[in-house]
């Protein structure tokens, strides 16, 4: 944790931003601050199907986007792949050489098979993927401040930190994000608080932020799945340890309880949202019971909650291993802009 804080404080700044786009009056354009690029998804030649994850649920919800909110590609912002040297704003160089080894890989993203694919296989179709998304978190966070709220259509890597990959998770996008807002915009950005509600346990930013007074950190997620880690869960400042099968009625009310208690603890200059959607009824790893509606008025109450204080908002998607995630993303991101909070 040291080194990670000494790297937010005393790395040299880059004299540009490469996951940045030129400030040219970009409402004038007629963007959203909506991030999402086509090199999202991962291409295995169809090895991608051997995990529950689907590795192409960004442009699915791309896709429903531009057909319900009368959008196209000029719509949206598109990030360009991180660089060597930005990821090791938070990896470790060992780990990043870890990953030349497709076993190393195979383990991260718990596809066994992967371990037999040569590595320049496995850089080009699933790390360079990943590198995209984890450039979407950057950008978001800086569109968020700008317009009020972001929203990436990938990321949320909530089980890597600096120094180890896992779950599907191989670079810390969330912890990359937070560095980076507090290097690049020290007087806007001194405090931000996560709210992960991913079904698993984001352990990952928890082991990054462990002791970290600046950062914040909500999490409601199902004490008996993956990846129950006792020693990350002591950077929790407000946690909910659900049960399985855990329905709407109780899921809601503890968010409601979990929010307002945040905010009398901790007021934040922005809120990074980890909105899993594996807490759906059915997904066969999260096992709660969340109804589609539940979700969307989850998403409605955390983004009402910080909208209405003008604490800004960038929202990651995270895990959801079902084909019905796509749709219920994209239904939950037209119902806030028609309740007004995308404005």
């Amino acid at each position: 944790m040291k080194r990670l804080t000494e790297r937010v404080h005393h790395e040299e700044q880059e004299s540009e931003e490469v996951v940045w786009v030129k400030r040219e009056d970009a409402r004038s354009a007629g963007k959203l601050p909506i991030v999402f690029s086509r090199n999202y998804a991962v291409r295995f030649g169809g090895l991608e199907r051997v995990h529950p994850f689907d590795a192409a649920k960004g442009k699915h919800i791309h896709k429903l986007l531009c057909a319900q909110l009368h959008l196209d590609d000029g719509s949206f912002y598109e990030p360009t792949e991180l660089t060597k040297d930005q990821l090791r704003r938070i990896h470790t160089r060992d780990y990043l050489k870890s990953l030349r080894w497709s076993m190393n890989v195979a383990c991260i993203a718990e596809v066994p098979l992967m371990a037999f694919v040569p590595n320049r296989y496995i850089q080009r179709s699933y790390l360079r993927p990943m590198r995209f998304q984890a450039a979407g978190s950057i950008l978001a966070g800086k569109l968020a401040l700008d317009y009020g709220w972001a929203i990436n259509l990938g990321g949320g890597f909530h089980h890597c930190c600096s120094y180890r990959g896992g779950g599907f998770c191989p670079y810390a996008d969330i912890s990359l994000l937070i560095v980076r807002l507090f290097e690049q915009e020290p007087f806007r950005v001194r405090r931000i608080m996560i709210v992960d509600l991913d079904a698993h346990q984001g352990n990952g930013h928890e082991r990054d932020f462990n002791n970290v007074a600046a950062v914040y950190i909500l999490d409601m997620y199902n004490a008996f799945v993956y990846p129950r880690d006792h020693v990350a869960k002591e950077s929790i400042r407000c946690a909910v340890e659900l049960r399985n099968y855990t329905e709407d009625g109780f899921y809601l009310r503890q968010l409601k309880r979990c929010l307002m208690q945040s905010l009398a603890e901790f007021r934040p200059d922005m809120v990074v949202y980890n909105a899993g959607t594996d807490v759906l009824e059915g997904d066969p790893l999260g096992n709660l019971a969340i109804s589609a509606d539940g979700v969307i008025e989850r998403d409605r109450l955390v983004f009402s909650t910080f909208r209405a204080l003008g604490i800004p908002v960038v929202m990651l998607l995270s895990g959801g291993y079902l084909k019905a995630s796509a749709g219920v993303i994209t239904d939950s991101i037209v119902n806030l802009r028609l309740q007004g909070l995308l404005n």
